[in-house]
């Protein structure tokens, strides 16, 4: 079954001989370029910095960006147990008034 919805775009990343194809939804485009350019800023401006090969300064750039993630990935999970706590709070408040 095809999904008409996709549509089929390139990415290239750092000096790598070959761009990805990718098959996403119109509406990710945006993120899926965004997500591009940062990776290939960041891996220009660490190229000029470190003494490194193309592969070891990838390298770096997926750790940093794999270390952020999961930085974020934590702090979204406290905010979920926040609003988590939050709600069963409230519920408990409004039991309490009927």
């Amino acid at each position: 079954m095809a999904d008409n919805n996709k549509v089929k775009i390139w990415i290239q990343l750092a000096d790598a001989e070959n761009p990805i194809a990718l098959s996403i939804s119109p509406e990710d485009e945006e993120n899926y370029r965004k997500a591009e350019e940062l990776v290939n800023t960041l891996w220009k401006k660490w190229m000029e910095r470190f003494n490194g090969t193309s592969n070891d300064v990838l390298g770096r750039v997926a750790f940093q960006f794999a270390r952020l993630y999961l930085e974020a990935y934590g702090e979204n999970r406290q905010v979920n147990d926040f609003l988590t706590n939050m709600d069963q709070t409230l519920e408990t408040l409004v039991e309490d008034l009927e």
